[in-house]
């Protein structure tokens, strides 16, 4: 009778929690290739845009297979991931206090997005010290509703999930604020102290600049409202 009741409890999770994380991934691999077809002709047009300008303001947009994608402008890199895996909110977010999350707990299975943003010379010249920023990430559900977490708007334009749908206009909404976000984002130069001595191995290493570690306002704290990210 026992072995009964597992095996019934075992099927009634792969027809109910299984079948919903199948529907939240191709729904967030949905939204991954309308983030790819909207940067890529984005970059055709930013091309078109900066006519006479490549050579200074070079755009370059690489689809790096399914889960993965970059979009190069002048000195930045914005990298987009979208994780094979898919996630529940924890019970101290947010969405639980929403009615309908509620209503329906599978809700609460997402799909995630990544957005990150690099200088485009760490990859260049290889410089695995450099650092990036996760400036958002978009969480999708088995509906297709969503919410984004991350850096300015960002992290309060999209926050309505019982509402938002994903769809074309959203993505591109997102990806524009993504981009002007990491161009506007400066390299600050780093505080004296922290590079007056520097070793002999990376005095040997510094052409590649492999040890000597480069990131967007390294050794500064973000302001108070720079990040919205929990």
């Amino acid at each position: 009778m026992g072995n009964s009741d597992s095996r019934a409890q075992i099927i009634k999770l792969l027809s109910t929690k299984s079948v919903v994380k199948y529907e939240v991934y191709d729904r967030t691999m949905e939204t991954f290739k309308l983030m790819k077809d909207f940067t890529r002709t984005f970059a055709k047009d930013m091309h078109k845009g900066l006519s006479g300008l490549e050579r200074k303001v070079p755009v370059v947009f690489k689809e790096k297979g399914d889960f993965e994608m970059e979009f190069k402008v002048a000195g930045d890199l914005v990298l987009a991931t979208m994780h094979s895996n898919v996630f529940e909110f924890p019970r101290h977010h947010a969405v639980w206090q929403n009615s309908y999350v509620k209503d329906d707990p599978m809700r609460a299975y997402s799909g995630i997005i990544s957005i990150y943003n690099f200088l485009a010379d760490s990859f260049k010249y290889n410089r695995l010290n450099d650092v990036g920023y996760l400036i958002g990430r978009i969480f999708v559900n088995k509906e297709g509703h969503f919410i984004v977490e991350g850096k300015h708007q960002l992290g309060f334009m999209f926050n309505d999930f019982s509402e938002q749908v994903i769809n074309k206009e959203y993505v591109e909404k997102i990806m524009e604020v993504a981009i002007q976000y990491s161009i506007e984002f400066d390299l600050l130069v780093p505080p004296y102290n922290q590079v007056q001595t520097v070793s002999v191995q990376e005095m040997n290493n510094i052409t590649s600049s492999i040890s000597l570690k480069t990131g967007k306002r390294l050794g500064f704290n973000y302001k108070a409202n720079d990040s919205h990210i929990e």
